[in-house]
């Protein structure tokens, strides 16, 4: 890899008025994101993982210390024929969003699919009004660890393209194939009529998680509800199977993303193999 020259002392560093910056500042907000469908990703983790798809990355904003430390880093991104905007840690700390940023943010366009066209693999997820960050972002991650195909983040669930969202997938937004902007029951009769089996995760579910045996091994859709509410009835009663995890303390139950994690990594065992 070519090795790119990382003294920046007569530079011309972008600061939080320049155009450019202001202009990628305008991505923190939804509806901004969403005219011209771009995104910001903070780290070089974020950056790393996006720049193994073509055309993700658009341009990357960086602080004299992050290009002096990541010297191929900035070479992988001007050999892709990408601006590497040199900036100050004001104008970088802007767009990070982070509490403590880590110097570089990256311009990315969005990854979203139809929903038609994620769905594959033996194991996807539909996320019915899954509206905390952290727990959206944790979902992907895991879906990504656990080899599943698709992510469906269905209703009114968070955008995929916010600033926490992004964080807590750890660069996994990049892997793992999402659909956005779907009903919840239009996605549950699409996965069925994909041939997937749709298994709602209920704490009242009539099927033990640890009993379900083969109807675990897919092709399954799991659906996952509200972190405050869990699954309306209606929404619930579209599922094929209703499937609750055992409690055998004292908790009433378990966080969402903690709850998908053990359904996702069963439905893994289960088939065999956590790869699809």
């Amino acid at each position: 890899m070519a090795s790119f020259p990382t003294d920046l002392s007569d530079a011309v560093l972008l600061t939080s008025s320049s155009g450019r910056v202001k202009a990628a500042r305008k991505l923190a907000r939804r509806n901004s994101r969403a005219e011209v469908r771009l995104f910001l990703a903070e780290g070089t983790k974020a950056l790393v993982e996006a720049l193994e798809l073509p055309g993700c990355v658009v341009e990357v904003f960086a602080t004299v210390a992050a290009t002096a430390a990541e010297p191929e880093l900035r070479a992988a991104v001007e050999e892709a024929g990408l601006p590497w905007q040199p900036a100050t840690d004001d104008a970088v700390a802007s767009l990070a969003g982070a509490q403590a940023p880590q110097g570089v943010v990256a311009v990315c366009r969005y990854v979203d699919r139809p929903v038609e066209v994620v769905l594959t693999g033996r194991t996807v997820v539909i996320c019915a009004d899954v509206r905390d960050p952290g727990n959206a972002g944790t979902i992907i991650r895991t879906a990504d660890a656990a080899g599943v195909g698709a992510v469906v983040l269905a209703g009114s669930s968070v955008d995929p393209y916010n600033d926490k969202t992004v964080r807590a997938t750890v660069g996994s937004l990049f892997h793992v194939p999402i659909a956005t902007g779907i009903d919840v029951l239009e996605a549950i009769a699409t996965a069925q009529a994909a041939g997937y089996r749709v298994l709602a995760a209920d704490g009242s579910g009539e099927t033990d998680l640890f009993a379900a045996g083969d109807l675990l091994a897919g092709p399954v859709a799991w659906l996952f509800g509200n972190e405050a509410w869990g699954l309306p009835a209606e929404i619930a009663a579209a599922a094929d199977h209703r499937v609750s995890i055992p409690i055998y303390g004292r908790a009433e139950s378990l966080n969402l993303a903690t709850a998908a994690a053990v359904c996702l990594y069963a439905s893994a065992q289960a088939r065999g193999t956590v790869g699809e």
